[in-house]
């Protein structure tokens, strides 16, 4: 019977070194390369931001420079009494003219444009067998008076609608109107008859009626 002994034993066999002196060394200075690398780099950097830095801090200065130089030119001066007094007034001028237009145009002062435009309104109203007597206008034109005759008394609505619609009379309406045929005299009533070749000239003197047109009621007027 034969046996077999294995004399190998792994220990025995040469071994490969991986951390050699020369690997050690190659990344030493693999590593300080690296790391003057960066220090080259970050200088460079700390250069320029200097740089930079320097160059802002002359232009801060220079700028601080033309400041200084602008306030000694342009030093605010004292206000001038007279001007300010000058300017005070025209302020003063200025608001009387605006209360002044503000009092115009709030109508406290009554009609500020006349009263022509009333009669070119009672002018281009002109209506066959109808003639005014009298007008009478006051104040801003709120108080109108007309007093007129009229062959017919159908003719006076006609006229007093066509009165109404004038651009100057909107807005302003006749709270009063009295139509009658006109009294005779009393000295006429008094004298002794007329002579028969008057009685026509009476007759024509009726044939027509008068009227009046109130934009205040006479009561209210008459207070």
């Amino acid at each position: 019977m034969s046996q077999q002994i294995n004399l190998f034993n792994p220990i025995f066999l040469k071994q490969k070194k991986i951390f050699t002196a020369l690997p050690m060394a190659e990344a030493l200075g693999v590593i300080i390369a690296g790391a003057l690398l960066l220090n080259w780099y970050a200088a460079n950097n700390v250069d320029e931001l200097e740089q930079l830095a320097n160059e802002g801090k002359a232009t801060l200065a220079k700028r601080e420079q033309q400041l200084i130089r602008a306030n000694a030119q342009f030093a605010p001066r004292a206000p001038d009494a007279v001007l300010q007094a000058d300017l005070n007034d025209a302020e003063a001028e200025l608001k009387a003219l605006r209360d002044v237009s503000a009092v115009l145009q709030g109508g406290a002062l009554g009609n500020t444009s006349g009263y022509a435009e009333y009669f070119r309104a009672f002018s281009r109203q002109n209506v066959n067998g109808l003639w005014l007597t009298g007008v009478t206008i006051s104040g801003a034109g709120t108080d109108i008076g007309v007093q007129g005759r009229a062959m017919q008394a159908t003719l006076i609505p006609n006229y007093i609608a066509r009165l109404t619609g004038e651009r100057v009379m909107h807005g302003k309406a006749f709270a009063s109107l009295d139509i009658g045929r006109p009294d005779a005299p009393p000295s006429q009533a008094a004298a002794a008859p007329a002579p028969a070749d008057t009685a026509p000239a009476a007759a024509a003197a009726s044939s027509f009626v008068e009227f009046s047109l109130q934009s205040t009621p006479v009561q209210e007027a008459a207070k």
